[in-house]
């Protein structure tokens, strides 16, 4: 849902750039989870209660709950922020949370393989899939380009040459 991108003050607060469709999302809920690695490892994340948020500039800064100096706040730079997927609406259709897309396979429909979505990053214009195999490509996530995608069978369809 985001990222520590750095301390904001002495005090504890963390500036966050947040992955999601608006802003404020983030605001609905209570506590955080901030972590390195794997979402999936429960183990290597931890619950923080959001204590207060607000929107600065592009970004949130927020003041978590055990976070309560410059030092702690700089400890945290860099983790992501999650919360649990079941807190989240449900995906209307045709669209998609971002975590649902990496590891999806990226055929074109020549059924060549291009390779596995290992990220997904805005653009002012458009989101773009990181699709990597030998090489890496970056592809608009636009309907002229997205033909089918089945996060069930972690597949999607693309009209992309393999040449690009």
């Amino acid at each position: 849902m985001g990222r520590v991108v750095a301390p904001y003050g002495v005090y504890g607060w963390l500036k966050i750039q947040p992955d999601t469709e608006d802003l404020d999302s983030l605001f609905d809920y209570d506590s955080w989870w901030l972590g390195r690695a794997n979402p999936q490892d429960s183990s290597l994340w931890r619950e923080l209660e959001v204590e207060t948020v607000k929107v600065h500039n592009a970004l949130l800064v927020v003041k978590l709950v055990g976070v309560d100096d410059r030092d702690a706040a700089f400890a945290c730079k860099g983790m992501q922020v999650a919360v649990p997927r079941d807190l989240l609406p449900p995906a209307d259709a045709n669209e998609y949370y971002w975590s649902d897309l990496i590891g999806l396979e990226v055929k074109n429909q020549q059924a060549v393989e291009l390779g596995k979505i290992t990220d997904v990053f805005a653009t002012g214009a458009n989101d773009v899939i990181v699709v990597k195999s030998e090489r890496e490509r970056l592809i608009p996530f636009i309907d002229q380009v997205i033909l089918e995608v089945d996060v069930a069978a972690k597949t999607m369809l693309v009209d992309w040459d393999a040449e690009f």
